[in-house]
């Protein structure tokens, strides 16, 4: 196990467990940038490693607040999904005939950071507890979507699956995010533990297409789990420390401008 995936892991789990931004749009770009790796190596790796540390934090939404509303995860996941599968088809086929797919790669991974640097900056905003009050006075039922709720859910569903298929990022902060938006009287908890919920078994379809096609690097993936573990660990004591309303905006700036690098490269 090479030391420097070993600390990276650590130094994105400390992140994750600070600011609950999910690894990918943090652990792509450095495997990409700093190590070397290929788009597509680094995105499969990714996935299976969202997988896999986004499990626990499930276990103790689920078990302990019961925070988690599988109606609608079930709900997203039926656009997610088979879109997520799609895609793996579609990259696979591109490769079959040759089509370079690196760059769909690279630009996708470089669109996904861009929103989730906007989902970054509209969540700390929406999540403020006065702006919190006054969502709790919306009322559904006469609100914004009514009959569409169902299928906004599975269309933003299909749209998670694919973005998260091609780069890896979007389950957590993008995820996050729509499910505010669609399901405006949810409490954070409970948003944090729905979005949790229904990435793990997209991170994981994902990740295993990727696998199919050559895409995981299992020795990179088994250093990575090795720091990040206990990366998120001491982040989590750390995040009631660090404000919040400093560490985010430039956590912004950062996937900003790394998501322009790619777009623009």
């Amino acid at each position: 196990m090479s030391i420097g995936y070993i600390a990276s892991g650590f130094l994105v789990g400390v992140l994750v467990g600070v600011t609950g931004v999910g690894g990918g749009s943090l652990m792509t770009p450095l495997l990409v940038f700093l190590f070397g790796f290929k788009p597509l190596v680094a995105v499969g790796t990714d996935l299976l490693f969202a997988a896999i540390t986004k499990t626990g934090g499930v276990w103790v939404h689920h078990d302990k607040h019961q925070s988690v509303d599988w109606r609608v995860v079930r709900t997203l996941s039926i656009g997610s999904l088979p879109f997520s599968i799609m895609t793996i088809f579609v990259i696979k086929h591109l490769l079959a005939v040759g089509k370079e797919v690196s760059t769909l790669v690279t630009y996708s991974l470089g669109v996904a950071l861009i929103l989730t640097a906007c989902a970054i900056l509209i969540r700390s905003v929406l999540t403020r507890n006065d702006v919190e009050r006054e969502i709790e006075n919306i009322k559904i039922s006469s609100g914004r979507f009514n009959n569409m709720q169902i299928p906004a859910t599975i269309f933003t569903g299909a749209v998670l699956g694919v973005l998260v298929t091609l780069s890896s990022v979007g389950a957590g902060a993008l995820g996050t995010i729509a499910i505010l938006f669609l399901y405006p009287k949810m409490s954070t908890l409970k948003v944090v533990g729905t979005d949790l919920a229904h990435a793990i078994p997209l991170t994981a379809i994902a990740g295993f297409g990727h696998w199919t096609l050559g895409h995981v690097n299992f020795a990179l993936l088994g250093s990575l789990l090795v720091g990040s573990l206990p990366g998120i660990w001491l982040g989590s004591l750390l995040g009631a420390k660090i404000p919040e309303r400093i560490l985010r905006p430039v956590l912004a700036s950062i996937l900003l401008l790394v998501g322009l690098k790619f777009v623009l490269a």
